[in-house]
């Protein structure tokens, strides 16, 4: 059968239900600087239930979002302590790669908050190199809008390191991204990527956007959020994840099926975003075996 990339799941979420602390606008980089080691286990979680890939928890430190916080001037403190815990789960592990995760800039889900070209290349790039040396390859996560594509991708190829490139689309209609842009409009600048995703939006919405990625001929996959449709209070300025609720309906077995219906239109990437635990990763696995697929 086919080789399968099994990603991790939702890292900010775990770390915000195992610290038991209320979210803030900067998530999980908050949660890592108060608890150390809390995100070496949710890596070794993941490890664990089956996933061969730790994405750093990297994905919020900008220096936008570091800005009038208490942890504006940790900028590379942050990267490395991200970057030790990965590789020190990995060590333990025995097995695995490293992703360098790369967030937005400004906010998630806010692509008219991007900044121009030469306002973001150069951010990019800086948190690509600040990752280049400790991961296996980058993946630039939750892209909202064709410029924030073109500008990320620019940025992380100023390293020799592969990149993959995550878009997310509008939980509603899974052909558009969550700019209002045709997902079709992406395909251009998606085509320079050395693979093509779909995260963090409804799982029904992947599954329409994977018909249209699967077109370019990458290596191509996705991996949803179990949150209800993201609302309108979340999109307001410094949002934090009090404003989501995890759906009911979106189990271990519920999101397996999703992930089982991406592989079945040729996806060899799949995992899991926001409130995808390492149950819902092992179900995955789980299920990815008995049909004879092997996991790399």
């Amino acid at each position: 059968m086919t080789q399968i990339t099994l990603l991790d799941g939702g890292m900010g979420q775990e770390l915000i239900h195992r610290a038991g602390d209320r979210p803030t606008p900067l998530w999980s980089t908050q949660v890592m600087a108060e608890h150390p080691g809390m995100v070496q286990g949710v890596h070794a979680d993941f490890f664990a239930a089956g996933a061969t890939i730790a994405t750093t928890n990297t994905y919020a430190i900008h220096r936008d979002r570091l800005e009038d916080t208490p942890l504006a001037g940790r900028f590379e403190a942050l990267h490395a302590t991200a970057l030790a815990e990965a590789k020190a789960a990995r060590a333990a592990h025995g097995a695995g790669r490293i992703a360098g995760g790369i967030g937005p800039l400004g906010a998630s889900y806010q692509p008219d908050l991007h900044p121009a070209s030469d306002t973001s290349v150069p951010l990019f790039a800086e948190v690509a190199r600040a990752l280049a040396a400790d991961v296996d390859f980058l993946i630039l996560e939750t892209v909202a809008s064709v410029d924030h594509a073109r500008d990320a991708l620019a940025g992380a190829r100023q390293t020799d390191l592969p990149v993959w490139l995550s878009l997310t689309v509008s939980d509603t209609d899974g052909t558009r991204l969550r700019s209002g842009e045709p997902l079709e409009d992406a395909r251009a600048v998606a085509a320079e990527a050395d693979a093509v995703l779909i995260n963090c939006s409804a799982p029904e919405a992947v599954t329409q956007a994977m018909l249209i990625i699967a077109e370019l001929g990458k290596p191509f996959g996705g991996y949803a959020n179990a949150f209800e449709m993201i609302t309108e209070d979340f999109l307001k300025a410094k949002p934090t994840v009090d404003a989501l609720k995890a759906r009911r309906d979106m189990g271990p077995r519920a999101y397996a099926g999703y992930v089982m219906q991406w592989v079945g239109l040729g996806a060899t990437i799949v995992g899991g975003c926001c409130e995808v635990s390492p149950a819902h990763i092992a179900e995955i696995a789980r299920r990815l075996r008995a049909v004879g697929h092997t996991i790399v």
